[in-house]
């Protein structure tokens, strides 16, 4: 496996546990995170993160680059806070590194066919 692929596979799995951690175990809450906001990150930042793990698998660079710009609006939020969660971002910014190296390995596999 290349390290492209690792790194995208890593950040997806890490994002899935963080969000794991905060909707279920979230240190900074008494309670239950809210199932509103559950299904709104489940949407933001899990959906992403599974097709980041797809794009990792099939190596795929523009699904990864599409997964880094759906997850981006929320893991821009969350890096702003001064907790855990703000990893979110880096995950984010893992996806949009894994994609950029994806295409360049593509194209650099490509020229050196020719």
């Amino acid at each position: 496996m290349k390290i492209t692929n690792l790194i995208g596979l890593l950040a997806s799995m890490g994002s899935i546990i963080l969000w794991t951690i905060f909707s279920f175990y979230n240190p900074y809450t008494h309670e239950h995170v809210d199932t509103d906001v559950m299904l709104n990150t489940l949407l933001t930042l899990v959906f992403p993160a599974c097709l980041a793990m797809i794009a990792s698998v099939f190596r795929k660079p523009y699904l990864m680059i599409i997964a880094f710009v759906w997850s981006l609006p929320v893991s821009l939020y969350t890096a702003m806070t001064p907790s855990i969660f703000k990893w979110f971002g880096v995950t984010s910014v893992l996806y949009l590194i894994s994609g950029i190296l994806m295409i360049r390995e593509s194209k650099s596999y490509s020229r050196s066919c020719e």
